[in-house]
């Protein structure tokens, strides 16, 4: 396969003024996004490119601790985004992702980077850093809209609940509906990439292997082992912090406590 082709700053020019075509449609339609989308583009070149030059002196040193603590960074980052997507809030929530975030994080990626992929160190931060970090993005999306579901559930169909409850359901029986309720809503983006995979679209990790000289099937074979790690880190984050959450709102006595649950803004 070919080498790479090497990216210079003139290309990321002429590749930023598809951002400035973009600001010029939503002038002249009168979206008024330009400035959100001016913001997110500065965001992106600021952030990926600190983000740059971090990885480089970590690949270069290549110490344990420094990929640890890079990742747990990395970990609080992502819990705070998944909290701040959601409407309702509660004391603890910022805990109970970070939580969520740190197992499925650490518990999947040491798997798949130890078991599948074989890495040797095991903090080798070539493979850990971005298949980690894989992780915590789609962790992120799959937990915001699972615990969104599930707050959601609480609130609006809190009657129900406490119907069940007062026909003598359990803990574990009077939340069982909305705890189901919001783990499928979590999975809904990453089965409908796994769906689309390879018809639809071309998956980032693939696309990205390809373009840097990788056999397309050697590639095809990372992204299936990213897809399939990520269907399971996105399903057992949003069942933890799902069941973390039901723990606010209800003892062992089953009663309901929705005093705890805040909407945003108020």
């Amino acid at each position: 396969m070919a080498d790479f082709i090497e990216l210079v700053p003139t290309q990321l020019a002429i590749a930023a003024l598809l951002v400035v075509a973009a600001g010029i449609v939503s002038l002249v339609l009168q979206l008024g996004i330009e400035r959100r989308l001016g913001i997110a583009a500065l965001r992106t070149v600021i952030q990926l490119g600190l983000l740059g030059l971090v990885l480089e002196r970590v690949f270069s040193l290549r110490n344990p601790f420094l990929v640890v603590g890079l990742l747990v960074l990395m970990t609080a980052f992502a819990a705070r985004e998944a909290v701040s997507r959601t409407s309702r809030r509660y004391r603890g929530i910022l805990l109970d992702a970070w939580l969520t975030m740190a197992v499925s994080c650490f518990a999947v990626g040491g798997i798949v980077t130890s078991l599948v992929v074989g890495v040797d160190p095991w903090y080798e931060p070539q493979y850990v850093i971005p298949l980690l970090g894989m992780i915590l993005g789609n962790s992120l999306t799959g937990i915001s809209l699972g615990l969104d579901r599930f707050l959601d559930h609480l609130d609006i169909r809190s009657a129900e609940v406490e119907l069940r409850i007062a026909f003598g359901a359990t803990r574990r029986e009077a939340l069982a509906a909305p705890l189901r309720d919001a783990i499928r809503t979590g999975m809904i983006p990453i089965i409908n990439s796994m769906a689309a995979a390879g018809i639809v679209s071309l998956p980032g990790m693939m696309t990205g292997q390809i373009l840097a000289g990788s056999a397309p099937m050697q590639a095809v074979a990372y992204q299936i082992v990213v897809l399939f790690m990520l269907a399971a880190a996105v399903a057992f984050g949003a069942m933890l912090v799902v069941v973390l959450a039901g723990r606010h709102f209800m003892g062992m006595d089953a009663t309901l406590r929705l005093d705890r649950l805040v909407k945003r803004g108020s």
